[in-house]
């Protein structure tokens, strides 16, 4: 009993499927040579169980660009053409143009072949095979004209731009009646976020396929392999770009990486060629640049401190920070509230809960004040300042804020601040970017109605601004006697 057909589908491939343009690889026309790492890829891909039915459903595979992703793809695509009699074979992506991009390969391997031109028909969208009635399509990201498939191999290129999951969906289930069909997913990383502004389907799966090879998931019918750099990894070091693509030196040419690094924005280049994830398209801070600063714990008992607090009572969140008066200041996270995922549309902000956690604050450290945003917490800000408490208005304003987020952006960049490492505070960091105008720049989330958080990033924001500033003196009271009037 084979124990799996990665071997077969590589024999397949260096046979019948040849180099379909002039690249550092090779020449045009030339047959395609699958390397050890792609020979490997190929047998975990097509492994089966004991019982002999495949192993894997579904297989996520990440890598930088320019690794040979389409040229492999096209090849698993004209293998599954003739694994069966009526086999259905579909390349989709986000529009038409990009699932072209697999399939026009395809048909040029068969253009190529003369093996294969005979066995097949050719036409603008779709590859034939008479003799078993099978057929090759592909297809764009409009979801709801697919129902009604029966696919037995699906190629999705670039899963990462797909607009949301619709497609996707629907090419899973629709191969429910087949024996051993095979969804391959081939991918770059990019942006987390989808257009509905939720965790896109790439980046819930790449998370899903994290989760188990950790063990904290079992699901032997989901596959992922993933070439790439770590997060904190430099992204101008050649042995970065080394470790992340497996075909560097070999289908891609060095000098390539060392010119575009130079012109290419951060978050392009470690997305497309360090197959990195990245919460936003234009992230504010550099990658590592916030873990740099990470040294010692909480704020000490007793310290003087700026409280930052900024939130909504529903939709966004909201957050509480402390960040130290010292020479060096120290960032926190004081309490931060989130809508739950499992929570409906009226969930709100426990308000009482909110104001108790500021005046725990205050019994805590020798608060110096209490830098808030008024807005849609004027009653909170009512009662504190009717308690005693040093509540300060901060509006978010273009003035306030444009100082206030440089500010923060030198600090980290120079490290001359210090955090504990809260990971809600490195998260809600991470999401967001910068808006510029004829004013200067502040920060924003990534897309209007984005689900990701930033409170606890503006309300740091906001404290350190106030930390930093010498404490205004307290006015010096005046005497008189009677007889100086």
């Amino acid at each position: 009993m084979r124990r799996g057909d990665g071997e077969h589908v590589a024999e397949f491939i260096e046979a019948m499927c040849t180099i379909t343009r002039d690249t550092f690889s090779g020449a045009s026309g030339q047959p395609l040579t699958l390397r050890p790492w792609q020979r490997k890829l190929l047998g975990h891909v097509f492994a089966r169980r004991q019982d002999g039915r495949r192993r894997h459903r579904v297989a996520l595979v990440g890598e930088p660009r320019k690794n040979g992703k389409s040229g492999l793809a096209a090849g698993i695509a004209l293998d599954g053409l003739f694994e069966c009699a009526g086999a259905e074979v579909y390349s989709c992506a986000g529009d038409r143009d990009q699932a072209r991009i697999v399939f026009g390969d395809a048909r040029r391997m068969v253009e190529n072949s003369p093996d294969l031109a005979e066995a097949c028909k050719v036409y603008r969208d779709a590859i034939e095979v008479p003799a078993s009635g099978s057929v090759y399509r592909c297809l764009s990201a409009e979801a709801f004209t697919k129902e009604g498939l029966s696919p037995t191999r699906v190629i999705f290129d670039e899963l990462h731009v797909q607009p949301n999951d619709e497609l996707f969906n629907v090419m899973a289930l629709a191969a429910g009646a087949r024996i051993d069909p095979l969804l391959f997913a081939i991918t770059t990383a990019g942006v987390k976020t989808d257009s509905t502004g939720q965790d896109s389907v790439c980046y819930r799966l790449f998370q899903y396929g994290q989760r188990i090879a950790s063990g904290e998931e079992v699901d032997p019918a989901f596959f992922l392999a993933w070439w790439g750099a770590p997060d904190e990894a430099d992204h101008r070091d050649q042995r970065v770009w080394r470790t992340a693509n497996p075909a560097f030196g070999d289908l891609i040419d060095p000098e390539d990486f060392e010119a575009a690094v130079r012109r290419t924005p951060e978050a392009e280049f470690r997305t497309k060629r360090l197959n990195q994830w990245v919460s936003t398209a234009q992230a504010w801070l550099p990658a590592g640049a916030w873990d740099g600063c990470t040294a010692g714990g909480p704020v000490e008992d007793g310290a003087e401190v700026c409280i930052g607090f900024d939130g909504s009572f529903n939709g966004d969140s909201t957050a509480i920070t402390v960040v130290s008066c010292a020479e060096v200041p120290h960032v926190d996270v004081v309490a931060a509230w989130e809508r739950p995922q499992e929570a409906g549309q009226d969930w709100t902000v426990p308000i009482l809960e909110v104001e108790d956690a500021l005046r725990q604050a205050c019994r805590r450290w020798n608060v110096r004040e209490i830098v808030c945003d008024p807005y849609r917490w004027g009653r909170t800000y009512q009662v504190l300042e009717e308690e005693g408490l040093p509540v300060v208005e901060f509006p978010q304003s273009p003035a306030r804020m444009i100082p206030a987020t440089t500010r923060f952006y030198e600090a980290v960049m120079n490290r001359t601040l210090t955090h504990s490492g809260d990971p809600r505070l490195a998260r809600h960091l991470a999401n967001c970017v910068i808006r510029t105008d004829s004013r200067g720049s502040r920060l924003s989330k990534d897309a209007k109605h984005s689900p990701r958080k930033i409170d606890l990033a503006v309300s740091a924001v906001m404290a350190l601004e106030r930390a930093v500033q010498e404490p205004e003196p307290e006015p010096t009271p005046q005497f008189w006697s009677w007889a100086d009037l």
